[in-house]
């Protein structure tokens, strides 16, 4: 109670001394991209869902490219113009992009979701999974700047609504698996009318309404298949309607564990027993539902350490009146709602949130958190003191694992309300600051510059597995109290791949760089200097 009463009565002068700042850069970069949901008069549940963003350096020039997921026509469920297109913008440098789409391959098909970047055939090209409602799409880089789409060849389905996507290898074999997650069962067929009939006033009918689905596990077989291991892993034996999925090593066994966010229901906590197998044990463990034992509209999530106690916490988002949920890894396999000793009770309360991030935003060595807000229900206005678009929100961790909101001192436009949806984290122009891309229905997209606190340190690292795959996703690394892992999980519905950043303050440099890479490999690097892209070989 004191730590958040405090953090509400810290005077302006404090606050400003996080030196969060962005600008808008999307229309100067050329990042030209809106994002066509294809909303009705009838309502139906997907218009509402999309803007899953990927970022990844596609043609391994150095330099973070930028990919965004598309809608489609309704009721054809077809991107019947280029208005609908996936779109990929390569990144030229300084800040600039052109979009390369038709060349690459990528436009797509079908009423996309998310989407999910990694190499998994490990030969060092990054490659990219685009879920969608019904078709599902995989495509493999074939490092000419062109994707091959191999769904059908690689043993990957595509039934249900899939909202977004996870690569983990959580066998340690070497080989990226993929984690789907799926939402509700829909179809055009449900036409129910959900609101006020009598003054025909409609809204998007609430999950309730639906029936949930099982998520689905696929085993990287090598050679560029995958079987469905979802029933004898366990995965689906659980019914649920995700929103997400983050991946971390919650209790330091060495396997990657699986978080699930779902909607109106109590979340997953996936534990790989590394068998091959998981237990779902989030309300064992303190994940499935806040302390008031309510189920809330869990949206995006992230699986970080944000108090540099060496285990990774639980961040998620939900919507106004619910707060953003924040679970401390307390050690032994369990978690701590900090909800509000944290500080995000009251100043997320008010927020609608959909995407999020634990990010050094300022590089001083401590975890912010970024989220991109909006509201599911484009007339909430109607029924509730809320609104439907929202700026995004920046909570500046205050060292020790405290949060104060310093949105309104993050720039003259950063307070642009939007129907915020995706969003993903990378230094786009290699200055060691994390800069955000937003996407947003029926409206721009935001390229969120990070102008902040120069004078502070960084270091990020380019990680490559030779036993372990080749992202070295999964693989943990530390600095000083600092921990962070290699994951492109991050938010709702998007995939970051760029590396482990970690912010040094003042330092200079870092006197040990400790890694544990997914094959039980550990590895150390002396006295590194900062403000550099370190590549790392696993030995």
């Amino acid at each position: 109670m004191r730590a958040w009463l405090a953090c509400l009565l810290m005077p302006a002068a404090v606050l400003a001394q996080s030196g969060i700042v962005f600008r808008d850069a999307a229309k100067s970069a050329g990042l030209e991209f809106m994002l066509e949901n294809h909303a009705t008069p009838r309502k139906h549940l997907v218009e509402t869902m999309p803007g899953g963003v990927a970022v990844f350096d596609y043609d391994g020039d150095g330099l973070t490219d930028v990919f965004f997921t598309n809608g489609a026509a309704i009721p054809s469920l077809e991107k019947e113009s280029p208005k609908y297109w996936n779109r990929l913008f390569r990144n030229l440098g300084g800040m600039k992009f052109r979009g390369v789409t038709e060349r690459a391959g990528l436009a797509g098909a079908g009423y996309s979701m998310g989407a999910a970047a990694a190499d998994f055939d490990n030969d060092e090209h990054v490659d990219l999974f685009v879920a969608g409602v019904g078709r599902n799409f995989l495509y493999r880089n074939r490092g000419d700047g062109t994707f091959e789409e191999v769904t059908r060849k690689a043993g990957i389905r595509d039934e249900v609504w899939s909202i977004g996507a996870a690569w983990v290898d959580y066998d340690n074999d070497g080989l990226l698996d993929l984690f789907v997650a799926n939402y509700l069962r829909w179809s055009l067929d449900f036409d129910r009318f959900c609101g006020d009939a009598a003054s025909g006033v409609r809204v998007y009918c609430h999950p309730r309404l639906f029936d949930g689905l099982s998520n689905t596990l696929y085993r990287n077989l090598g050679n560029g298949r995958f079987r469905d291991v979802s029933k004898e892993s366990g995965i689906a034996a659980h019914t649920g309607k995700a929103m997400s999925v983050a991946v971390a090593d919650y209790d330091l066994d060495g396997y990657a564990d699986l978080f699930v966010t779902n909607d109106k229901i109590p979340n997953f906590l996936f534990h790989n027993r590394g068998d091959g197998t998981f237990e779902e044990v989030a309300l064992w463990a303190g994940g499935a539902l806040l302390d008031s034992g309510n189920p809330i509209s869990s949206m995006g999530a992230d699986f970080r350490d944000y108090d540099n106690d060496g285990l990774p916490d639980i961040l998620l988002c939900a919507l106004s009146g619910e707060t953003f949920p924040l679970f401390r890894n307390r050690g032994k396999g369990s978690f701590l709602d900090a909800t509000y000793s944290g500080g995000l009770g009251p100043l997320s309360r008010d927020y609608s949130g959909w995407s999020i991030g634990l990010v050094d935003l300022n590089n001083d060595g401590w975890k912010d958190v970024f989220a991109s807000a909006s509201h599911v229900n484009d007339i909430v206005e109607r029924f509730e003191a809320t609104r439907y678009k929202m700026h995004n929100a920046v909570f500046a961790n205050r060292g020790g694992g405290t949060f104060v909101d310093v949105s309104k001192g993050a720039g003259t436009d950063f307070l642009t309300p939007r129907a915020h949806r995706g969003c993903g984290f990378a230094d786009f122009n290699n200055d060691g600051r994390i800069d955000v891309v937003v996407s947003s229905l029926g409206d721009a997209a935001e390229l969120w510059e990070n102008l902040s606190a120069p004078e502070n340190n960084w270091l990020r690292l380019k990680l490559t597995g030779t036993k372990s795959n080749r992202d070295g996703i999964g693989a943990v690394v530390r600095i000083g109290s600092q921990h962070n892992h290699m994951s492109t999980s991050v938010g709702y519905n998007s995939s970051s791949h760029a590396g482990v950043h970690f912010g040094l303050g003042k330092a200079e440099r870092a006197e040990v760089i400790e890694i544990r890479w997914p094959s039980g490999a550990r590895q150390i690097l002396c006295d590194v200097s900062a403000r550099q892209v370190v590549a790392v070989r696993e030995p």
